[in-house]
């Protein structure tokens, strides 16, 4: 959890944002291989290589946003 709280979030939304697209001409890396991996179609080592690289940013922006809201805040009485 220590070096989640450490990651700056603006960077790391673009991040994902711009892996997650890319590349712009056509269907997103993301998006397709998701299908395959939903279609059990994703077996290739490039093809989980490309996944793993273009889903991390995002999984790791989902984290910490998910850290943000659950992390207890300190309140003064």
């Amino acid at each position: 959890m220590k070096l989640l709280d450490k990651l700056p979030l603006v960077p790391l939304f673009f991040i994902a944002i711009l892996l997650g697209l890319a590349p712009f001409g056509s269907q997103p890396h993301l998006l397709e291989k998701l299908g395959m991996l939903f279609s059990a179609e994703l077996s290739r080592p490039i093809d989980i290589f490309d996944l793993f690289l273009h889903g991390t940013p995002a999984l790791l922006l989902f984290l910490k946003l998910f850290s943000l809201v659950i992390k207890p805040r300190d309140t003064q009485v």
